[in-house]
């Protein structure tokens, strides 16, 4: 996972990294691997115009860096320092900005660049406050921005996201510690592994999942669960829904709502319809494994009414969410999620484009991997399944339900145009068996 620090945090990272290796192996460090970024988007130096905004601070000198180090490759480099930057660049086939990191704090208005220009941002697009992704004057719209040492959450919410382009990371071994951070693909390296000694009942599921109403909700969730490693799953459904779906053979459809005893997590919620807050209330009063609770299940009485200690997963869209706390989510989707976690001693996954991922400690997990092909009736189904068995198969509740999301997400993108949620779980099944042959 790669670290998420704000802007005291990453100051406090770069001081003691600083004490151990100077300000100048930093700046050269920074500076080369922006260059190596540059080169990586133009595809060959020499010959290249490249201009370089610059500013007095230590973003400025990363660029410096940069500027010498792609001169010495054969590219025509511009520096252009802030102070005296024209209206327009015209002529560069790759703008780099390094006019303004970490410590922007007032409206910076970029120049103005030709559609074909390439851009660049280091560590941040500069007049993108760090902390909240406030936007401060106009910034240039990056088509890559590099992030030193750490993202920062301004990359990931707020308007600012918009400016960001595709986020690559370079870490320059200055974090080692950290709470926060966003899933990357070589993550799901965990989602693979086997014991030798398992069998049906070690990853096992109880669902509380469709309705006559509503049938196929309780078939995306077992499915999206066993793409993901349910080893077999017991179903309960309001209603007899066995002549309305074709259930996997794996899964046992229980005529109770009990839970069974081996079952190491339990799914409640899509598909069960009015009334399945009171449905629900028996089964989950003492429930003594990990719950994700999903779609109708997703009311603040049945939250308040838990007992015992065993933690549960809210996954609430915006709409959900404002029904939970009776506020929209707001602009900084971060605290709103970092909120409703403490306030419900739950872990929450807000979904969105970038879904947001926060135990009641306020430790947060960011993933970036949703596509528009997720919006579509369903997928969240899939969603929570996924996350319950990832539970069952080990993962602490915040990181079962962050892996999910992005597994998820990369099986949406991997999906044709329009892909109905039905696909996912195939989709899943062939992303997994790549990281298990990696």
């Amino acid at each position: 996972m790669i670290p998420i620090l704000s802007t005291t945090e990453m100051r406090a990272a770069d001081a003691a990294e600083t004490k151990i290796r100077g300000t100048d192996a930093l700046v050269a460090a920074a500076g080369t691997a922006v260059a190596l970024e540059a080169q990586a988007m133009l595809g060959s130096c020499y010959g290249s115009r490249v201009g370089v905004l610059v500013g007095p601070g230590l973003n400025g000198g990363d660029g410096r860096v940069a500027a010498a180090w792609l001169t010495s490759r054969g590219a025509k480099v511009d520096l252009i320092e802030v102070a005296h930057q024209p209206e327009r660049l015209d002529g560069y086939a790759l703008v780099i900005d390094a006019a303004f990191g970490l410590g922007a704090s007032r409206p910076y208005d970029a120049p103005g660049i030709e559609p074909r220009t390439l851009v660049l941002a280091v560590d941040l697009p500069s007049g993108v406050e760090a902390d909240t992704g406030e936007v401060l004057g106009s910034p240039l719209h990056a088509d890559v921005t590099l992030t030193l040492g750490a993202v920062k959450p301004g990359l990931l919410t707020g308007p600012g996201a918009a400016f960001v382009g595709e986020l690559h990371f370079a870490g320059l071994g200055i974090v080692k510690e950290f709470d926060d951070a966003l899933v990357e693909d070589r993550d799901l390296l965990g989602l693979v592994e086997q014991g030798t000694s398992d069998h049906k009942w070690t990853h096992a599921l109880q669902v509380f999942a469709g309705s006559t109403l509503m049938p196929g909700a309780a078939d995306l969730v077992v499915r999206g669960a066993l793409s993901a490693g349910a080893s077999m799953i017991r179903l309960s459904s309001r209603g007899d829904i066995a002549p309305l779906v074709d259930l996997p053979p794996e899964v046992v459809h229980a005529a109770d709502e009990t839970i069974e005893r081996r079952c190491r997590c339990v799914v409640a919620g899509p598909g069960l319809g009015d009334g399945a807050t009171q449905w629900l209330a028996g089964p989950l009063g003492d429930v003594a494994v990990p719950v994700v609770l999903d779609a109708d299940g997703l009311e603040r009485s049945l939250i308040e009414a838990r007992r015992g200690d065993q933690p549960w997963v809210l996954t609430p869209h915006d709409g959900e969410f404002e029904r939970l706390t009776g506020a929209p989510v707001g602009a900084n989707r971060f605290e709103a999620v970092r909120s409703l976690a403490r306030a419900t001693s739950c872990v929450v996954l807000l979904k969105g484009p970038t879904t947001v991922i926060a135990d009641p400690h306020g430790r947060l997990r960011v993933v970036r991997s949703g596509t528009p092909a997720l919006a579509t009736a369903g997928s969240g189904d899939v969603l929570a399944g996924m996350i319950g068995a990832t539970i069952a198969r080990g993962h602490s509740p915040l990181d079962a339900a962050a892996l999910a999301a992005h597994l998820h997400g990369r099986a949406g993108a991997a999906l044709a145009p329009y892909a109905h949620a039905s696909k996912i779980p195939d989709a899943v099944t062939n992303i997994l068996r790549l990281v298990a042959d990696a």
